[in-house]
């Protein structure tokens, strides 16, 4: 299966503007996304909405295209950058622009999905374990998924699922199966656009998660697993300890390529 990775990236990103070309150890965040990817795909494009984004990743010597300012979301803008090249992949991987120390392992663990021929999307989930702090299960800014047996999602939400009934919350890690969502999606190309072209959902509206308008749509999303603890920037809480992270381990556990 040849497999291209599409970066859609925004530079107005509505809590920290022009985040992906911030400096994270002497390197903008979208090259770093771009160099810690691209070992796990045949082919590597940017998706930008602006052209400051685009001469910059030319600059370091990776393909970029402009898609429109206007695209709703990151799966809009894979497909719009897919009829943008030449490209012959049979697999399309979502690769998200804001976390800059993406494990090229989590890639591989998607695309490896598609040996099976029933499967048409995949994301990522990883387990929260005993003694994690409960405020990570606990915040809306997590999302959370719950699997059926195959390890298709049956939903995925801001809030902790499943609740546990009868148990102190602290404890719910050691009695239940709970995962939180980690954002990275791969498509088969064929597929890619008629899910861009979904319309929203009552369920997506209510949770601001995308995903749910594909579950509504009856389309099945198989979930693979990770031990990743991803590092995503959001804000400038979130880009500070991005930098506190690449000085203490870029040498160590997380080299670049």
């Amino acid at each position: 299966m040849i497999c291209t990775g599409i970066i859609p990236a925004r530079f107005a990103s509505t809590r920290l503007p022009g985040k992906v070309l911030a400096d994270i150890g002497g390197i903008p965040m979208i090259e770093r996304v771009c160099r810690r990817a691209a070992p796990a795909v045949d082919r590597l494009i940017v998706a930008a909405d602006d052209i400051r984004i685009v001469r910059a990743v030319e600059a370091f010597g990776r393909h970029a295209v402009l898609t429109s300012p206007d695209a709703p979301n990151g799966t809009a803008r894979c497909a719009e950058a897919l009829a943008l090249i030449d490209d012959d992949a049979d697999i399309i991987v979502n690769i998200q622009a804001d976390e800059p120390f993406i494990d090229p392992a989590d890639i591989t663990a998607a695309v490896s999905c598609f040996s099976d021929p029933t499967v048409d999307i995949v994301t990522l989930a990883r387990r929260f374990g005993p003694g994690e702090d409960i405020s990570e299960l606990l915040s809306p800014d997590n999302p959370k998924v719950v699997m059926d047996s195959r390890m298709n999602a049956l939903y995925f939400s801001r809030a902790a699922l499943p609740f546990v009934r009868d148990v102190a919350v602290e404890q719910w890690p050691a009695a239940a199966s709970l995962h939180l969502h980690v954002g990275l999606y791969a498509f088969r190309r064929s597929l890619l656009p008629d899910i861009a072209a979904l319309p929203s959902c009552p369920l997506e509206k209510a949770e601001r998660l995308e995903q749910l308008r594909w579950l509504a749509a009856g389309y099945r999303i198989r979930i693979a697993m990770t031990e990743s603890r991803t590092i995503s920037v959001d804000t400038p809480a979130d880009l500070e300890n991005a930098r506190r992270f690449a000085s203490a381990h870029d040498h160590l556990k997380h080299p670049l390529p």
